[in-house]
């Protein structure tokens, strides 16, 4: 009996002990769980508006909302009524996530029908069967918008129903309608495929804009003197004046370097710099210079473009387009190059030409700049000096998808120029330009 007795005892003090180190939170969590409970209703206000109540249970200070057309909200107020836009008709799952005091997260789904289209942007495409380069855009949007545009090859069209898009290469392009309604904008996008290169594309482009250099001036309208010495990032030694080394006569432009002194330091030579910043200013087409080229040991002339992001993106991420440099102790040679941050300086991407009559005769300095690559040449397409087109296009390698300005300037000396000295007796030494002009699509 006494056995029997202690071995009972020593069960109700195990008994007791479990009890002491039980967690008692398990009625604490069920009643937590059982006040907590995420749920919303919705009612119409019209047929694409809706209007969201919260009706969660328990204690909670978050919501947030997902209404299934890409708008999502985050509120602590409880009473809030929420209302959202639904343009398009279609069955939309709209969730309304709760957190509790304690961090406990519920959530809640149910889906909305939209039975009305209010407004919705969308539009046709039809490729010409004859001239398969060539792409019909119907804008097909419903409901009433403020405006609407076209965007496609780095062009923008305005509200213009329908559209003809022009792709000159083969590949697959992004076409897109971008609407304004009430401030807020709508966006359809789609992929054209374009099998076939355009054979004819180079001569499709139109001249938009030309200076033949008329009259007894440099046309202000067009080009701004840039002025100064300072060597301009390469050492040169020549003082740029604001036009007393520039003529203009007989159609055409001379720039003249002229000799000072014979000491051959900063500021021993004057010239002529002048830009087209702010003025003229092009993204892509055909550049042509009709010119004839100075000559002897330490002359620099050059026919060139810097992106007119240059303030702000800084050299050579703006991007420089030279479209033709010769350097004099290299006589009949002209090169053509391109600068950006993956190449820059002496790593530029560039060749060489000879031409025998570069000193002599005036010769065409071209380049062929798309959205694919730049062909540079001397007299016809056919002449290329260089070709530069990036296979993987970056910020880096193709910071030519934005506005370039021209420069036409005579240096003396400098790192390239003055390479090789410079020879005092071959003054005063001029570039004559006859036209430029700029082919662009229509």
């Amino acid at each position: 009996m006494l056995k029997s007795f202690n071995k009972q005892k020593r069960n109700w003090h195990l008994l007791a002990l479990l009890i002491l180190i039980t967690p008692f939170n398990g009625c604490s969590k069920e009643t937590t769980d059982a006040g907590f409970i995420a749920d919303f209703s919705h009612s119409f206000i019209d047929d694409n508006n809706v209007r969201f109540t919260n009706e969660t249970e328990g204690e909670y200070w978050r919501m947030e909302w997902d209404f299934g057309n890409g708008i999502t909200e985050t509120t602590i107020s409880k009473t809030e009524e929420i209302t959202t836009y639904y343009p398009e008709a279609g069955d939309y799952e709209v969730t309304l996530q709760v957190t509790n005091t304690d961090d406990e997260v519920k959530s809640v789904s149910k889906v909305v029908k939209i039975a009305h289209t209010d407004f919705a942007v969308d539009f046709s495409t039809n490729i010409n069967t004859q001239n398969p380069n060539y792409v019909h855009l119907q804008n097909t949007s419903i409901g009433d918008f403020d405006s609407f545009k076209w965007k496609f090859r780095n062009k923008i069209i305005e509200d213009e129903n329908t559209t003809q898009a022009y792709f000159p290469y083969a590949g697959t392009y992004a076409v897109e309608l971008v609407g304004t309604k009430d401030g807020e904008t709508f966006t359809s996008k789609q992929n054209i495929s374009i099998a076939a290169n355009d054979s004819e594309y180079f001569s499709k482009l139109e001249l938009v804009w030309e200076d033949n250099f008329d009259g007894n001036a440099v046309n202000t309208d067009n080009w701004t003197f840039e002025t100064g010495s300072g060597g301009w990032g390469n050492n040169e030694l020549q003082n740029y004046t604001a036009g007393n080394n520039a003529t203009v006569q007989d159609g055409i432009l001379t720039i003249t370097a002229e000799k000072v002194n014979d000491n051959k330091v900063p500021g021993s030579y004057t010239s002529t710099r002048i830009i087209t910043s702010g003025k003229q200013e092009f993204t892509y087409g055909r550049m042509e210079i009709r010119a004839k080229l100075p000559s002897g040991t330490g002359i620099w002339p050059a026919i060139w473009m810097l992106g007119a992001n240059i303030g702000s993106a800084g050299w050579p991420a703006c991007g420089e387009i030279d479209i033709m440099e010769y350097v004099g102790y290299q006589p009949n040679t002209v090169h053509a190059t391109v600068h950006t941050s993956a190449g820059s300086g002496g790593d530029g991407s560039g060749s060489s030409k000879t031409l025998n009559t570069a000193e002599e005769e005036f010769h065409v300095y071209g380049v062929f700049w798309t959205e694919k690559e730049m062909v540079f040449y001397t007299d016809s397409p056919e002449n290329v000096t260089h070709r530069y087109a990036p296979s993987n296009k970056t910020s880096d390698n193709w910071p030519f998808d934005k506005p370039q300005f021209f420069i036409l300037n005579v240096a003396v000396g400098g790192n390239w120029g003055g390479a090789q000295g410079i020879d005092n007796s071959i003054f005063p030494q001029s570039m004559e330009v006859d036209y430029v002009r700029v082919y662009q699509e229509m």
